[in-house]
């Protein structure tokens, strides 16, 4: 089954940001676009170790949603 959008669908503009954001697949571009930080400074490892201690603590808790507080169910 086709899909079917409203007819104003047909005279969408594209969106500018992910036509940026393709420019910047090229590993040869170096984009001073705001919020595209270096990848290789991302710590992964810290990222890592973090959410399993929460999962490990917390388990379902911490996937769960709760309040905007950002306090988890399990009370961490």
């Amino acid at each position: 089954m086709p899909h079917q959008f409203a007819d104003r669908m047909r005279h969408a503009h594209k969106s500018f940001v992910r036509e940026i954001l393709k420019v910047t697949e090229d590993p040869e571009v170096i984009s001073f676009a705001g919020g595209l930080l270096n990848p290789r400074y991302f710590p992964v490892q810290e990222v890592a170790a973090a959410a399993q201690d929460v999962l490990c603590e917390c388990g379902e808790a911490a996937l769960q949603h709760s309040t905007t507080e950002g306090t988890c169910l399990c009370g961490r």
